[in-house]
């Protein structure tokens, strides 16, 4: 299939070019179909580092930036995101979605390979996918190269002037006493202690700067875009020689910092991601992560807000363990005891009387963990999202990333409406202290009680805000708006098409290679084949009483070499929400592509 034209509004990274198909020929041509709120996405973007080193005079990388929420759409919002996670590659702005629609994408992440020639050779959705790519780019190159279809050389990206500002995509802060505060530098790999009297204006800085992960000196060490922080009660952190722990987010890990030895020290993590089927407790230092963002402490344990696979975990600091509070890394929004409970990459918590308060990002909702229970304060779903203030069963946030508390009213730092909210718990109201910040990702409560610190990620700054009359905003309620599937009542196939890549295979030794998760919002959606099961079929009777929902489908897939000597295997894996209309003229034949 020939590849259909690259359409948007914005080119980033080209030095001001627009670029087309015909600008790649002779180069292979990944697009890499993302949003900037996915963790899955961030996830691929690491992967993809070593992918453009090892073939960079042969490869080009373009993302084609696909928006979820309304605020994504702005340019200015993706030039920040790609200074903030390092993307050296040209990103397209598809804000109307017509480059996703062209290519027949289904969910966030998915990649496709255009060969010299602008033929479609690969795609692959979601994650684990590197190894198959450089196999597949390895096994063609010969081939165009022998018949001169391929062209050596440099491409095209050209990086932006960065702004100038204190701190580089900051995301977290957190009060270290009753003068200082913490501040994870994220875009510089740092972390920094200011002052509550002068936020940007740092006095020392933990870890060395460069993307790494090593432990060591607070100068030397490093770290990789390091996000939430927690601090310790002081008769534990003499107990267990760490005053303060930190979520090293894309490093997978929880690294511990002790001010009087000037030492940082790796805590829990492996430095590789958890996969599904790695083990979720046991040693923490012998058990992998995913993408822990924030952290709280509560009850002599510290949570985790592992963003990356969708739970709440735990670390015991003392007996230096791992383990789940709670959820099951499906991907929603589903109340209920914890062990049954679906988050959508839970980023910020704070600790209260009342529970274990959590920021849900992607479903932009509130929820509490209390007594192994889960409930939502504010939020309704995946794709549901506003700024409306009032009872909070009607109100609507957008992305939102921080939180705090006073241990009764809730402060959120709403991201992607670059406002500061009010929740009172007592009176079930929602109201609006601030708008107009720049991409607020954390806030902090001044000693004082009168003010907040706001850190403003986009702008590079901590800002003070004093707390005062609340607003009261009558905003649109929005919605994700993505092509529905059209899709016929009563019975209907599903197949996800999964291909091992070039010297690989299946392996079904030890169990089988392959897993389906099928259910849908609302449930009632799907009256026969939600579930799981080792297949990647299945059939489905779909309710004719229902017009519109969403299909939730994860799927994953093992490739293992086919040198039996040396084999070793690859986890595929990708979940998608993909939006239906039931329809008399619909498909009774759905296919997502895993790895094709």
């Amino acid at each position: 299939m020939s590849a259909p034209a690259l359409v948007g509004d914005t080119w980033i990274g080209t030095g001001g070019r627009r670029l087309s198909l015909s600008d790649f020929a002779g180069r292979f041509l990944l697009l890499d179909f993302w949003t900037l709120c996915c963790v899955n996405c961030h996830h691929v973007l690491a992967e993809l580092r070593p992918i453009e080193a090892e073939f960079a005079d042969v490869l080009t990388v373009v993302g084609v930036h696909s928006p979820k929420f309304e605020f994504e759409k702005d340019a200015d919002a993706i030039r920040s995101a790609v200074q903030r996670h390092g993307v050296d590659h040209p990103v397209l702005n598809d804000p109307e979605m017509a480059t996703w629609r062209a290519y027949g994408v289904r969910g966030w992440p998915t990649l496709v390979l255009v060969d010299p020639v602008g033929e479609i050779v690969g795609t692959w959705s979601g994650e684990g996918h590197g190894h198959a790519i450089a196999a597949t780019i390895t096994e063609l190159i010969p081939a165009y190269e022998s018949s001169g279809e391929l062209t050596r050389g440099d491409g095209h990206f050209q990086a932006d002037t960065l702004r100038e500002s204190v701190y580089v995509q900051p995301g977290k802060i957190e009060a270290l006493d009753s003068e200082r505060i913490l501040i994870s530098d994220s875009g510089n790999h740092s972390l920094a202690i200011a002052t509550f009297a002068e936020p940007n204006s740092p006095v020392t800085r933990i870890g060395s700067g460069k993307r790494g992960f090593v432990d060591g000196s607070l100068a030397e060490a490093q770290f990789n875009e390091p996000y939430g922080a927690v601090v310790l009660p002081a008769d534990l952190a003499e107990k267990i020689g760490h005053h303060v722990v930190v979520a090293d987010t894309v490093n997978h890990a929880l690294r511990g910092i002790n001010f009087d030895t000037e030492k940082v020290t790796t805590l829990a993590g492996t430095g590789a991601q958890w996969r599904p089927g790695n083990p979720d407790h046991g040693d923490a230092l012998e058990t992998s992560l995913s993408t822990p963002w924030d952290l709280e402490y509560r009850d002599g344990l510290i949570y985790i807000a592992m963003a990356g696979e969708h739970r709440i975990w735990f670390f015991d600091p003392v007996l230096g363990t791992v383990g789940i509070a709670a959820g099951t890394t499906h991907e929603g929004l589903v109340d209920g005891p914890s062990e049954e409970a679906w988050f959508a990459q839970p980023s910020a918590l704070a600790n209260s009387p009342r529970g274990l308060w959590i920021l849900d990002a992607e479903t932009s909702s509130l929820r509490t963990l209390q007594s192994n229970f889960v409930s939502t304060s504010i939020g309704t779903g995946l794709f549901d999202f506003g700024h409306i203030d009032g009872p909070a069963d009607n109100a609507r946030l957008q992305h939102p990333l921080g939180i705090t508390t006073d241990g009764e009213l809730v402060y959120i730092a709403d991201t992607y409406n670059g406002a500061l909210r009010l929740y009172n718990p007592t009176t079930g109201v929602v109201s609006t202290l601030a708008r107009d910040l720049a991409e607020p990702s954390d806030v902090c409560l001044t000693p004082d009680g009168k003010s907040l610190l706001v850190v403003e990620s986009a702008i590079g700054l901590v800002s003070n805000i004093p707390i005062q009359e609340t607003l009261n905003i009558t905003g649109e309620e929005m919605h994700t708006v993505r092509p529905e599937l059209d899709v016929a009542a009563g019975d209907v196939s599903l197949t996800v098409l999964f291909t091992p890549p070039p010297g690989q295979k299946q392996d079904d030794r030890y169990g089988p290679s392959t897993q389906l998760t099928v259910g849908s919002t609302p449930p009632e959606l799907i009256i026969n084949g939600s579930g799981t099961g080792p297949e990647l079929t299945r059939e489905l009777r779909i309710n004719p009483e229902i017009s519109h929902g969403i299909l939730h489908v994860a799927a994953k897939g093992t490739s293992c070499d086919t040198d039996e000597e040396h084999s070793a295997c690859h986890m595929h894996q990708q979940d998608w929400g993909v939006p239906v209309r039931i329809t008399s003229l619909g498909s009774s034949d759905i296919q997502l592509i895993l790895a094709q």
